[in-house]
């Protein structure tokens, strides 16, 4: 609505520049320029028709929405459960880490201890063998 309040401004502040200049110039020239409207490529009536809707007001209660929807093809099927996911075994996707990938996150690699510290052993077994 704002759009057509404006070509409608414009169209006036058009028109009454050009009366001026028409004024201008037929003072200064004996014969003003016959301008054919016929021949000019607008639709003077759509534009009125357009100036006459501007004017008109519609005074409603409430959100007053105008929207546009450009369909361009068929969307996806929304899936909500994949068919592959298993409902017995199996952690939740997306759910709350266990304490052990807490820990794991926490905790830097070299502070973690191994399963077995099986160096001590080792080195013990190979004093024993040299002997």
């Amino acid at each position: 609505m704002t759009i057509r309040v404006a070509v409608g401004a414009l169209l006036l502040a058009l028109m009454m520049n050009s009366t001026g200049q028409a004024q201008q110039n037929s003072t200064v020239y004996a014969q003003p320029a016959a301008i054919d409207v016929s021949r000019l490529p607008i639709d003077l009536v759509r534009i009125q028709r357009e100036l006459r809707q501007s004017s008109e007001r519609e005074q409603r209660q409430g959100l007053n929405i105008r929207y546009v929807i450009d369909v361009y093809g068929q969307a996806p099927p929304i899936v909500l459960i994949d068919p592959t996911f298993d409902f017995v075994h199996g952690p939740v996707p997306n759910s709350a880490p266990t304490h052990r990938e807490m820990i794991e996150h926490v905790t830097p690699i070299e502070y973690r201890a191994p399963p077995a510290d099986l160096s001590a052993l080792l080195r013990w077994l190979a004093d024993r063998s040299k002997k």
